[in-house]
């Protein structure tokens, strides 16, 4: 030990070395094992696994991009970088920790090189915005002087990859070298301090408020920060009270990250080191739970908008992170999506699996009924924040959602906003959808006779996806689509359909009001 610790720059190693030897874990490990997991859990989780294999790389101990049907991370961030050479830095902590869990012949090894790999992604630059966050591929170029975030980096891959750290800290710690243990909380600590430094972090973005809040406290007690507890603690009761004010996130409804809102909630539930850190954990996560049942179809399998983030339209063509929390309470043949086969958007979500099936899903009796079993139709009205007021209308094999923003929020093309959607059963069995997907600033207020819009003058455009669509489907006052007629009344003109490869554009200009009434063929 003496030699191990000489230096200045090896104090904090030292005394990480002494801490680790010393806590006793924060929770009861509640999966020590793969047999430990349920049935579906356990069919997710080696589904998960085995693409994680396959997609696993020795040279460079990290996993690679599996190639999908859309833009892959390669060409959306670092550049021009071939989609068989981008190495996926957060996604492979979710694999370590699925290694860990699996425990197998090689595995201890393997997740070793695989976090070891993690943490020389790490930066290491003090004063620059990146500080602490992680790289998302090795060879991404370096952030610039003039970098943005999320084009040039990912702020929030430090609590991405701090958290699956902790996992394994937390629960999993003999199986990790001593060594390893301590250089993996020396870098919680580092994100943590450059999280704190940059300052852009609020408690309303709901999904890494919540991680944050719980690795903050974390680092603040294992990395030797008691000067950290109280603003870790007061950060927790924040996000709590925003929740509070009408029982919702900020951040709200999002079929992928309201899954991650479940995972931030679950680390509070299973490890906060406070019992008043535990009981909001439980409490917000079975609210997250109660009302995402309210929006969801299970004729549909799918969540009703208004979304507030999301990646696709349709649960059952693509890995959505709600989606994959269902999946661990119910059979394939119920779940949102029932295969991960190509093509499917978003599979690399998929990795995400591990972590969950360690913390477990929670989800209240009543909400898994509906879940499992339409309730019948209801509509749903909830404040959000501010003018903000989130609107529904649940139907037997059509949803439909809009979002009041008080004329405060807009959407454009690079918009996950969705303050407009509509899923229906087309004829085939498959699902339709519709979306805005470009607005001037909006209200949008759905109820079982439609939906009714305002908007500040400006140009109005929907996407529509549905079986055999062509762009002689739509006219200016009705769209006539395969299980669903749209009558519209607007004072808009210039209307204009566009075809694409499955879909159809169409889009008003001049708008400042429509109306839409939706009419199913009777059965």
């Amino acid at each position: 030990m003496t030699n191990l610790c000489k230096g200045k720059h090896r104090l904090f190693f030292c005394f990480a070395i002494i801490a680790l030897a010393c806590w006793p874990s924060a929770a009861a490990v509640r999966h020590p094992n793969v047999e430990s997991l349920d049935k579906n859990s356990r069919e997710i989780y080696t589904i998960a696994m085995q693409w994680g294999d396959q997609c696993w790389d020795a040279k460079t101990g990290l996993i690679r991009a599996p190639e999908g049907p859309r833009r892959t991370p390669a060409n959306t961030h670092g550049g021009n970088i071939h989609v068989n050479d981008y190495y996926m830095v957060r996604e492979s902590s979710w694999y370590a920790v699925g290694l860990v869990l699996r425990d197998g012949p090689g595995d201890r090894e393997r997740a070793a090189k695989v976090l070891n790999a993690i943490l020389q992604q790490q930066y290491h630059t003090p004063g620059k915005p990146w500080d602490g966050t992680f790289r998302r591929t090795p060879n991404e170029p370096d952030p610039g002087d003039k970098a943005l975030m999320w084009r040039g980096y990912d702020p929030n891959w430090r609590v991405f990859i701090g958290t699956a750290f902790a996992i394994l800290l937390n629960d999993y710690p003999e199986r990790v070298p001593k060594e390893l243990r301590a250089r993996m909380l020396e870098s919680i600590d580092y994100a943590i301090a450059g999280e704190m430094h940059e300052g852009r972090l609020k408690p309303s973005y709901t999904n890494i408020a919540l991680m944050y809040g719980y690795l903050w406290a974390y680092a603040a007690e294992k990395g030797g920060k008691p000067e950290w507890k109280q603003p870790a603690a007061q950060w927790q009761d924040e996000v709590y009270r925003l929740y509070k004010e009408h029982e919702a996130f900020n951040e709200y409804n999002s079929p992928t990250y309201s899954g991650t809102d479940l995972f931030g909630l679950a680390l509070w539930r299973n490890y906060g080191l406070t019992a008043h850190t535990r009981a909001m954990g439980r409490e917000m996560e079975a609210g997250l739970w109660r009302a995402t049942a309210d929006l969801y179809n299970a004729n549909l399998r799918n969540i009703s908008g208004p979304y507030d983030r999301s990646y696709g339209m349709d649960m059952q063509s693509y890995v959505s992170i709600m989606g994959l929390w269902l999946r661990m309470r119910m059979d394939a043949a119920r779940a949102p999506l029932t295969s991960f086969d190509p093509p499917v958007d978003h599979i690399a979500d998929l990795f995400f699996v591990p972590e969950m099936v360690v913390l477990d899903a929670q989800v209240p009796e009543d909400a898994m009924k509906s879940f499992l079993a339409f309730p019948g139709e209801h509509a749903v009205r909830r404040a959000i924040e501010g003018k903000r007021v989130a609107t529904a209308w649940i139907g037997k094999t059509l949803i439909y959602g809009g979002e009041i923003t008080g004329h405060t929020r807009s959407v454009d093309a690079e918009s996950q906003f969705h303050p407009v959607t509509a899923q229906w059963l087309a004829p085939n069995g498959k699902i339709g959808w519709l979306s805005l997907t470009a607005c001037s600033k909006i209200d949008a207020d759905a109820t079982q006779k439609g939906i009714a819009i305002t908007t500040e003058p400006g140009a109005v455009r929907f996407r529509i996806d549905a079986p055999g669509i062509k762009a002689g489907d739509a006219s200016a006052g009705a769209w006539k689509l395969a299980g669903l007629t749209v009558k519209i009344e607007t004072d808009g003109n210039s209307f204009k359909a566009v075809q694409g490869e499955g879909y159809i554009d169409v889009s008003y200009a001049a708008v400042t009001r429509m109306e839409m009434q939706f009419s199913q063929p009777s059965n």
